[in-house]
């Protein structure tokens, strides 16, 4: 009998003696066809903008702002960060992204930093959480957030579900968190919310939202 056959490029195996090909699927094509829906292809995805189309934020103005405290880190130092401590100086922009050090998740913490002046200006504190774990977090919030504010850890998904932003793959279950950001005023109440898997919009429209909430409180 001749020498084994072997595998051509349309998954063929080929019948060294009759030259005759028969369709067969392999195990590893299997392997790799699966591997297409593992969720940490997906979540790549999503952080490099392939899913572009806009999303309803889950939470509505008026609604209560979920309250907790995650392990946070600024400027890679970890501490406690505590929403109602925050509250208790002016409204909060908590916004949700999907994983520290993927391409737009690291060009949003980028113009955060650059606009945490206006916030500041305007009344307001950031803070960014993602499903990342806490030695993540440190070192994403001093070379991407550029020590200028905090992000959160919180790889239970615990306040990313408590806020309905996570993104559920079917069976996996919660996968990351959805691109969305909250601007909370000081009576733990939602004053708006974006979804939208591009980072643009977030800054910009966030920013507007605490600049009108300052004017309407000046005193």
């Amino acid at each position: 009998m001749g020498a084994l056959g072997s595998y051509n490029s349309s998954e063929h195996y080929v019948l060294p003696d009759s030259g005759r090909s028969a369709f067969v699927i392999a195990r590893r094509a299997r392997n790799e066809r699966i591997c297409l829906v593992k969720p940490s292809i997906l979540l790549l995805s999503l952080c490099l903008g392939l899913f572009t189309t806009a999303a309803w934020a889950a939470l509505k103005p008026g609604d209560a702002a979920p309250d907790f405290t995650v392990d946070a880190a600024l400027g890679g130092k970890e501490f406690k960060f505590s929403l109602a401590e925050a509250l208790k100086k002016g409204p909060v922009l908590l916004y949700f992204y999907p994983k520290s050090f993927t391409s737009v998740c690291t060009v949003e913490a980028h113009e955060f930093a650059e606009n945490i002046e206006n916030f500041v200006a305007a009344g307001a504190s950031v803070v960014g959480l993602s499903g990342d774990k806490i030695e993540v977090q440190r070192d994403f919030s001093t070379k991407e957030c550029r020590d200028k504010f905090p992000v959160g850890a919180d790889p239970s998904f615990s306040v990313i579900k408590a806020y309905d932003a996570a993104f559920n793959i079917p069976v996996v279950g919660a996968a990351f968190a959805n691109r969305i950001s909250n601007v909370i005023s000081p009576e733990g109440k939602i004053l708006y919310a974006y979804s939208d898997s591009n980072a643009e919009k977030h800054i910009e429209n966030t920013l507007a939202v605490v600049r009108k909430w300052r004017e309407e409180h000046k005193r």
